[in-house]
């Protein structure tokens, strides 16, 4: 399927083709018609930027320093509430006061833990001195018996 070279383009309008050769029709064409080169798209200039450079500004410049910013009554950062240095106390003090608590129950509950510790050795101590004279019990016994029983022949 042939397509037309000039379909779409401007009536009058030669776009040159630069991949293809001119053959002598297109040669002829060209001499009766004035040949007009679309123009080749640029890309708009970007504005001008003022250099981003260094940030240091000097000790004593009018830059240097906390801003104040001016709040509406309608901004939430005007309306959240201010807390006075009796508010800070009162909340300073029950802070304390639960630390305090849980610094407590965590020395009762190692406290408590010492105690379990201590009931467990104990506990293990006893077993183990029980377990020596059974040992030495069993091993009475046994040269007991090898004493006392009667030889096989």
């Amino acid at each position: 399927m042939m397509e037309d070279n000039n379909m779409g383009k401007l009536p009058g309008v030669e776009w040159s083709d630069s991949s293809s050769g001119a053959s002598d029709d297109q040669q002829h064409d060209q001499q009766e018609q004035p040949v007009i080169h679309a123009p080749v798209p640029r890309r708009p200039r970007l504005p001008s930027r003022k250099s981003s450079g260094t940030m240091i500004v000097p000790r004593d410049s009018i830059e240097v320093g906390p801003v104040d910013m001016a709040l509406g009554p309608d901004d939430v950062r005007a309306m959240s509430p201010r807390r006075t240095s009796q508010d800070l106390e009162m909340l300073s003090k029950e802070a304390r006061e639960e630390l305090q608590r849980h610094a407590k129950a965590l020395q009762d509950s190692l406290l408590a833990l010492f105690h379990r510790i201590e009931a467990v050795q104990e506990e293990h101590n006893k077993l183990d001195n029980n377990n020596k004279f059974l040992q030495k019990y069993i091993g009475d016994l046994m040269s007991t018996s090898k004493i006392t029983a009667p030889s096989k022949k």
